[in-house]
Parts: structure tokens; sequence; C-alpha cells
């Protein structure tokens, strides 16, 4: 029975999704342990090492129906040894005389580092392939909205006005220093391994070099100068990535999620038919898109932290651990590959309030335009003291809530220096808009090569 939420039928839909789930389920992680014995039994026929028809007969058996997996699961928990038993199924499938050559020469950790090695990779296409799907979103809304005027919001309140097209330009060019990132760890990363029991390659002979290098070209894996079994620096920085990435789609998702409050109410997420807010206010939308790609990243951020326990090895191989590794690794994997998947759909069918967007710039009543008119001012009467004629304005007319060019109306000194139309002027939102829409352009023309 499920007792994990990325298992549940219930709840598997927020954790992952059913290809993520098939790339590291049991039945493709016992097929990529078979998919290195028959690519090991391979090589070592064209080098000589082991019967052609050995090598033959290990790879057409090498499949996971051949495998009872409850039968193999049961005989781990007898002997207390996690690949022995797939290999005694996969030998008794094979002839007896062929048989025996299964596994020759290899080790345990071999063949579960190089299966997970395999697993990253296909993995890894799929994430590729959904962040780019992602940064297309990100794209098309900065481009659509480039000169969509809103509140640029620090410390959580109105500071000056920007465009929703300049916000979504900010996160497609972060996602394209992940993407960039990602590219240029996958040879690192999917590296495949044939050390032997201590890293020695003793066990494989005067070949072991040309075998190892011969094997793992059939994987379509990298190969690596050194045994890494006590090395997990590899699998550690994928997940460190994929926690940064992580971390940035939930940013996306809290500030969606903030900016669908009733009280801000610039952007929607999609509202499918029959979708239920509340159990008893039938009235409610909930931006569930977005709190769930907010709240996921923080379970990745723990399993990658979980990898970086597991970079400390004692000796050349250390069971404790490694072992940590089969839990971290596939769920960090799960969870970054469902927020790619849910980012991209909420992305999609985002809805942008272009309208409330400007009416929550006009909440200010003209007060985020105060560095405008500041600067404007600074020319004619010196930087300090048109600092301290606006802040003196704009005080009294906080206080008083009056608007901004009410407040200057008032003030002795600027009542004096601007004109009417100058003051209408100089606390329009949408003429201070400085270069937002340069730097979309400049974004989306920089991001479009790794978009397609």
């Amino acid at each position: 029975m499920p007792v994990s939420v990325f298992d549940m039928q219930s709840l598997q839909h927020l954790w992952g999704t059913d290809e993520l789930r098939t790339i590291f389920g049991e039945e493709n992680r016992i097929q990529k342990w078979l998919d290195f014995e028959a690519a090991l039994a391979s090589a070592q026929a064209e080098l000589g090492i082991i019967p052609a028809a050995a090598a033959k007969e290990i790879a057409s058996k090498a499949r996971v129906e051949n495998i009872d997996i409850a039968a193999m699961s049961a005989e781990i928990r007898r002997i207390k040894h996690s690949l022995v038993p797939a290999l005694k199924q996969l030998q008794a499938a094979c002839g007896k005389e062929n048989g025996e050559w299964v596994h020759y020469g290899a080790t345990t950790q071999d063949v579960v580092d190089t299966g997970v090695a395999l697993q990253l990779k296909e993995f890894h296409a799929v994430a590729m392939r959904d962040l780019q799907a992602v940064g297309r979103e990100l794209a098309r809304l900065a481009a659509a909205h480039r000169d969509t005027p809103m509140a640029g919001r620090t410390h959580g309140v109105q500071a000056l006005p920007i465009t929703f097209g300049h916000k979504c330009a900010v996160w497609l060019d972060e996602l394209g220093r992940h993407h960039e990132r990602l590219v240029q760890a996958a040879p690192r990363v999917l590296v495949g391994m044939l050390a032997g029991a201590v890293g020695s390659q003793a066990s494989l002979g005067p070949k072991a070099i040309e075998l190892e290098a011969l094997m793992l070209k059939k994987l379509g894996l990298g190969v690596p100068t050194i045994s890494w079994a006590p090395a997990r620096d590899r699998f550690t920085e994928y997940t460190g990535l994929l926690a940064m990435l992580g971390s940035t789609l939930s940013k996306i998702g809290n500030e969606l999620f903030n900016m669908q409050r009733n009280e801000f109410g610039e952007v929607e997420e999609g509202f499918s038919d029959g979708k239920l807010g509340s159990s008893t206010m039938p009235h409610k939308r909930n931006p569930t898109s977005a709190e769930n790609l907010a709240g996921l990243s923080r379970p990745l951020r723990y399993n990658a932290a979980m990898m970086v326990e597991g970079m400390v090895q004692e000796g050349e191989r250390d069971g404790i651990a490694w072992k940590m590794e089969w839990k971290a690794l596939p769920e960090c994997c799960l969870i970054a590959g469902a927020m790619l998947f849910q980012a991209r759909n909420l992305l999609a069918g985002l809805k942008v309030n272009a309208d409330v967007m400007a009416a929550n710039l006009d909440r200010m009543r003209g007060y985020l335009l105060s560095e405008r008119v500041m600067l404007e001012l600074s020319e004619r009467v010196g930087k300090q003291t048109a600092h301290e004629w606006i802040y003196e304005a704009s005080m009294l007319g906080i206080t008083q809530k009056l608007s901004f060019a009410d407040a200057m109306r008032q003030h002795a000194g600027l009542g004096k220096l601007l004109a009417d139309d100058e003051i209408r002027d100089m606390t329009d939102p949408a003429a201070y808009l400085g270069q937002c829409g340069a730097s979309v352009d400049r974004v989306v023309a920089a991001q479009a090569g790794w978009l397609g």
C-alpha cells in the first residue's frame, strides 16, 4: 500500500508526473542494472574476455520482464544484499554455461551508480525539455506585457513603476542561467563507472581501461578518469542545481500567489470547470497552482542538503552515506520535474489584469514618483534641497491624505517652482518606466537561442 506522497493516487500529481515516476520507478531502476550487465558482457566479448555466445545470451535475457521483482525483493531481505538476487535471476534465465559470465569482474556499486546515471540521463532530457517550455512561456509574457505598467515593490510595499514584462524578463534571465548551468554540468554528471571493489580495476584485467570506455560508450555515458565510488560530487552538483532551479520556480510561484491576493488582484491563474476552493466557502478561487509551486522547493532543498551530507565518505566505499542517495536523488528529480511541469501550466494559463495593475499604481496617489520629481528638480535647486522639499511635502501630504500632486502644490517652494502641467507629467507612472522596455527586448533576444 502506498505511504508516500510520491505514490499515493490522491496526491502523486502534486509531487511528480507519470513520466518521472516511470523513470525512477523500480522496474526502470532494475532495467538500468540489466543494461549495465548487457553492455559489460558485450564489451567483454568484443575484447575477447568472455565468449561471444555468452554476451549475446546475457544481452537477450537482460530484460526486467525476466525478473520476478517480488522474489528478488524477498531474497534481498533474506541475504541483505541489494543486487545479487537480481543477478542470480539473470544468470538463471541464461543457459548454465553462459550464465556463469554474468557480472564478470564488476562490483555492485559499478552497477547501481551507473544505473542511476542512466536514469539521470533520461531525466535530464525531460527536465531540459520542460525548462525550455517554461522559458518560452516567460518570453511570451515578457513580450506581451513589455509596456504593461505595474507597481514595483521593495520590502513588500510599492516603490517605483515597472512593467509586468520586466518582471517576467527578470525570471527568464535567471532561468537562462540555470539552463546554461545544466548544459555545462551534464558531461560531468552523466558518467558511468567500472572500477571494481575498491576502484583499482584489478578484477578487470589488463584491458580494464579499454573495457570501461567501450562499455560506457555502449551506454551513452561519459568515462571517468578514476573511480568515483567515494566521490559523490557529481550527483550532489546535479541535485544542487535542481535546488537552485526549484528556488527560482518557487519564487515565481510565490510572487504570483501574492499577486492573486484579493487586495492586489493583478493576475489570476487559469480556472478549470469544477475547480473547488473550499469545502465551506463556495465562492473561493484559491491560487492552488501558485502555492503548490511555491511550496515544493522546500523539500527539494532539504533533499539536496542530504546529498551534500552524502559527500562525506569513508574509505573507498561507504554504504551509510551512499544509501542516503537512494532516497534523496530520485526525490530531488521528481520534485524539480513536477515544478517545471506545473510552472509551465501556471504560466500558460495566467491571466494578467492590466487594468488592476494600473489601478494599484494609483493607490499611492502619485507618491511613488517622488524619485522622479527629486531628480528633475535637482538641476534647478540642487539635489539636497529637492530631496528636503519633496520629503516635507510628502510627509505632510500623507498625514493629511492629500495626493502627491496636491501636496506639492501646497508646499511653499514646490508650489512656486512647478506649474500644474509639470506636476501632472511628473506624477504619471507610465512616463517613468526607465529602461524596462529595452531590458525586456534585450533579455528576450539573448535567451532566444535555447528557447528554440
